[in-house]
């Protein structure tokens, strides 16, 4: 009789702020508003740091009330966009077109620069990486706002560590949402059997890709859901360095 094919893991996709990126943000930072509320005075939107607080939050929750998805995502550079229609005086109108065009990605770039507090890899993801890259494929899927991650990447130097990298915010869905893991397995052109998915998240990712088919690793870093919410990773990592050995352990698993 032959047996069934053996599972070879060919790929490993990740998660990212939390599980590869160490990041710390505070949305409820007073001086954040003060900032925001400071910097469209200059556009001609006049508003108080507790009206700038006020309109960021109902809009945010006014956008994923209004999804049709189970999981939705928002879009901050709508918010902003939103906040200039709405308060825009004859000064913001005036501005030259291009500016005013531009305006809403510069108000939500702003708005994460004031909110970050702490941005970096968490210790011996570079040597993890460079030791994984000529072994497996490697890619993230990562909740949030395009715009943030892509340059927040870079700054932290993950340019070209990944085939991709998918973002939330380009969907309106985030993780759980099985079509995000499903949008990732088909664009690395691999089987679930054939990919481990990394994460700091016990809802988000690791229920979410064992609902995808994949086996998982789960980094408990200093942030993320450590719940288990019914479901049990596959391998448990206190530290990044000991990726390399969960990945061993889970490829021999697969291969016997």
């Amino acid at each position: 009789m032959l047996k069934g094919r053996l599972a070879v893991i060919k790929g490993l996709l990740f998660d990212l702020n939390g599980t590869v990126v160490d990041i710390l943000t505070d949305e409820s930072n007073y001086d954040v508003y003060r900032i925001m509320a400071n910097l469209l005075s200059y556009q001609g939107v006049y508003l108080s740091s507790d009206e700038v607080r006020q309109l960021y939050f109902s809009y945010n929750k006014e956008q994923r009330k209004s999804s049709s998805e189970a999981y939705p995502e928002f879009d901050v550079e709508a918010i902003f966009a939103k906040i200039i229609d709405t308060y825009a005086t004859d000064k913001t109108k005036d501005l030259p077109k291009n500016m005013r065009k531009s305006l809403p990605r510069f108000l939500a770039e702003t708005f994460r620069a004031a909110t970050m507090f702490k941005l970096s890899l968490y210790d011996g993801v570079r040597k993890v990486l460079d030791e994984l890259k000529p072994k497996y494929r490697l890619a993230a899927v990562s909740d949030g706002q395009k715009l943030w991650a892509e340059p927040e990447m870079q700054r932290v130097g993950l340019g070209d560590d990944f085939e991709f990298v998918l973002v939330s915010g380009k969907y309106g869905y985030r993780k759980p949402d099985l079509r995000i893991y499903q949008k990732a397995l088909k664009k690395m052109r691999l089987k679930p059997d054939e990919v481990l998915f990394v994460g700091n998240d016990m809802y988000r990712d690791v229920f979410g890709a064992h609902e995808a088919g994949m086996k998982t690793i789960f980094f408990k870093s200093n942030q993320g859901d450590h719940k288990s919410y019914g479901v049990e990773p596959d391998y448990i990592i206190y530290d990044f360095k000991q990726l390399p050995q969960a990945v061993d352990f889970l490829a021999a698993k697969a291969e016997n």
